[in-house]
């Protein structure tokens, strides 16, 4: 008698659905204009659903050791998926999540309370703009999961941006990002080449198929000044229910290319996934 119903509503940036999930009691599907933008199970905030979602995880599980408070800031809110994942996992990290549609905030916010306790604060603005106003030195994670639709913003793409993220980031602070693109990789190879001129160490996570240029996918890139710990994130992304590659070192520097960085007056979006590429049932 007390079955969740779906919510629909009209954003600032489109119209946003939460639909219940039949098998889990208190878990939701958010979408924004029919694609999928995050999956939340307010009963346990740990389970992570989607693929790219798990990888992202993986990564800030291992850029300190188990437990430590972090301080983090995410470009893109979505339903928090990440944000609660942290506060699970990494309890008293101090997290800042900037969003650009405050209808989307208001939202998830009515609907999906966060957990009691969770240091974790909504900024309702530009990335781009709230990142350039950010402190110097400020965060030991950048997490970087900015969508228009089904496309990464233009200027969240630039050398330029990526300058930004780099300043923003401690010393030994780690930037990781969701991207989507696909062979021959006109995108993802130059966000490398870009992210290659500000960090010394860089990594790619994603499922084989997309990697060997079989289909379009996500891919998360992970940047550092530091070394990446890749036996571990390999471990991880193998021994997965949706099984990744971890490319790095020689391997990442030939799948690059000759690619170039993207300034600001260059950037384009990523590019319009397929039909179909990241629809729901």
């Amino acid at each position: 008698m007390n079955e969740p119903l779906p919510v629909s509503r009209v954003t600032d940036h489109g119209t946003a659905k939460l639909m219940p999930d039949v098998d889990r009691r208190r878990a939701w599907l958010l979408t924004v204009d029919g694609a999928p933008q995050s999956y939340v199970d307010l009963d346990e905030p740990a389970h992570l659903e989607f693929e790219y979602t798990r990888r992202l995880g993986h990564v800030l599980d291992t850029v300190a050791e188990p437990g430590r408070a972090l301080d983090v800031l995410h470009l893109g809110g979505g339903a928090f998926t990440l944000p609660r994942y942290l506060a699970a996992t990494r309890p008293g990290s101090r997290q800042d999540v900037v969003e650009a549609d405050r209808g989307l905030l208001d939202l998830v916010a009515e609907h999906l309370p966060l957990p009691d306790g969770a240091d974790i604060t909504a900024h309702a603005a530009d990335a781009r703009a709230w990142l350039e106003a950010a402190p110097a030195d400020s965060a030991d994670v950048l997490v970087a999961d900015v969508f228009g639709g089904s496309r990464v913003p233009a200027h969240l793409t630039s050398v330029d941006y990526a300058r930004e993220a780099a300043r923003v980031l401690r010393a030994d602070g780690v930037y990781v990002a969701n991207l989507a693109d696909s062979a021959p990789f006109p995108f993802l190879r130059p966000q490398l080449a870009g992210f290659a001129t500000l960090f010394e160490e860089l990594a790619l996570i994603a499922e084989p198929g997309v990697l060997r240029g079989r289909r379009f996918g996500n891919a998360v890139l992970v940047a550092a000044h530091r070394p990446l710990d890749t036996a571990a994130l390999a471990r991880r992304t193998a021994a997965d229910a949706f099984p990744a590659r971890v490319e790095y070192g020689p391997a990442l520097r030939k799948f690059t290319g000759d690619a170039r960085p993207v300034r600001d007056e260059d950037a384009v979006p990523s590019p319009v996934p397929p039909a179909g590429a990241f629809g729901i049932g």
